[in-house]
This record gives structure tokens, sequence and C-alpha cells, in this order.
């Protein structure tokens, strides 16, 4: 997954728990897209203090996913759910009831997840 997304992902599921300055500049640095020096000065901190909050937030919050697997479990429920889109739009009607099954089978594994 590329390194922006990642973060984005981390980021949704875990950002509440990083301190209100570290949300603050990671937030400038991954969504709006700030160079480190823009922040540094806005901040009042130098470049190599944001490059190490923002260093720091990444472990953070890769170590919350290590811990919790919220967003590893959000994947597998999406690709489920993606499953079952693509069979509810296939046209061939022989095999309604394994795509029934089929659906029936994803959607058990979507509520065991949850």
């Amino acid at each position: 997954m590329e390194k922006k997304v990642l973060q984005t992902y981390l980021y949704d599921f875990y950002g509440e728990l990083l301190t209100e300055h570290q949300r603050m500049i990671y937030e400038d640095v991954v969504f709006h897209d700030l160079s480190l020096s823009e922040i540094a000065q806005e901040q009042g901190i130098s470049r190599q203090g944001v490059h190490d909050l923002v260093k720091r937030c990444d472990k953070l919050l890769d170590g919350y996913e290590k811990k919790l697997h919220l967003l590893e479990r959000f994947q597998r429920i999406k690709e489920k759910i993606e499953q079952i889109n693509r069979l509810t739009r296939t046209p061939d009607t022989d095999n309604q009831e394994t795509v029934r099954m089929n659906i029936r089978q994803l959607s058990d594994e979507i509520l065991e997840e949850l």
C-alpha cells in the first residue's frame, strides 16, 4: 500500500489517540501536503522537530495497528463486501443457488469478523 494511503488509513482509525499537537502537525503533512519547513515556521519549531514528530506519529499509529488490527480487519471485510457486490452483478441465472450460497458464506464471515 502506498505510504500516504497507509498514513491516511492509520490516522482515520487511530488518529484520536494522538495528542492535539501531534494531530495538527500530522494532518498538515499527510492531508494538507505542507512541507516540513512550512509547518516548522508555522509552529515555531525546527524542521527536524517536525520530521521527528511525524516519524514518532507513524510509529505510534503503526504500533496501534499491530496491537489492534482494525485496519487489517477493515480491509478483509471490505474485500468480502466487494466479492458480494461482484456476485450480485452476475447475470448468469443458472447458478443462482451457488451465488446465494457464496453470498451467505461471505456474509457469515463478515459477521464473524464483527
